[in-house]
């Protein structure tokens, strides 16, 4: 787990939150009545939430890279 984690931990971070976030929206809405179809509706746009979330989670760290790659080659010349 750990190694996936190290080796992939924006995929991890969006499961993780995917799962959360649909196990929120089944119980905040479970008493509604939606059908089949709205939930699947629903379900997906969760997904896709939780997929957008951590892919702009994600921008911080790529910064954060770039800058420590920055500043390497600034101390090395």
């Amino acid at each position: 787990m750990k190694k996936l984690w190290n080796d992939h931990p924006n995929f991890v971070s969006f499961v993780i939150l995917a799962i959360g976030m649909l196990i929120i929206l089944f119980f905040s809405a479970r008493h509604v009545g939606f059908t089949p179809t709205q939930w699947l509706a629903l379900a997906a746009a969760t997904v896709a939430l939780a997929g957008l979330s951590v892919w702009i989670m994600g921008w911080g760290d790529e910064d954060e890279e770039n800058d420590e790659t920055s500043a390497d080659v600034s101390a090395s010349h």
